[in-house]
């Protein structure tokens, strides 16, 4: 199993979605990149900490490849906007990318790449592809809200 890291806006919707795909074993959402040990979501959305809101993905490469999971990655937000996702503003929303191993690093370097001169988006792709830092857990009522909520999505 490996582990792959995302930031892209809220991560309630980008943790359904990634869910549904086959191949992913877990998922977990919470905070990451910042410099406050153990923070909360009130810490965090108070754009103060530093940290993402992400979702850890456990997956079977051998099932999925982490190409495929960088491709789910850039068509649940728009890459091109720093510290904003939809109505959603700050930097805890930023698009970042969390490696894990220096394949994960080549990989999403070589994707940002591609899609940055793909002409998909009038502007550059802002994503940020960082090592993995630690990861803090989200409290409970976030693990899988959308789904507790009977709902499939929150994107407008």
């Amino acid at each position: 199993m490996e582990k792959a890291t995302f930031g892209a806006g809220c991560f309630w919707g980008v943790e359904a979605t990634f869910r549904s795909i086959p191949g992913v074993v877990s998922t977990l959402v919470g905070y990451c990149g910042g410099k406050t040990d153990n923070p909360t979501y009130q810490d965090v959305c108070a754009d103060t900490t530093g940290h993402a809101e992400v979702v850890e993905i456990t997956f079977d490469p051998a099932q999925l490849p982490y190409e495929q999971l960088l491709e789910t990655f850039w068509k649940l937000h728009d890459p091109t906007t720093p510290n904003r996702q939809g109505p959603d503003v700050g930097s805890q929303y930023r698009s970042v990318i969390f490696f894990h191993s220096p394949a994960q690093e080549a990989a999403a370097r070589t994707a940002k790449e591609r899609l940055d001169k793909s002409g998909k988006f009038r502007n550059p792709v802002v994503t940020q592809i960082v090592p993995a830092a630690p990861f803090y857990k989200a409290e409970d009522y976030h693990q899988r809200y959308l789904e507790k909520r009977g709902l499939a999505s929150c994107h407008i």
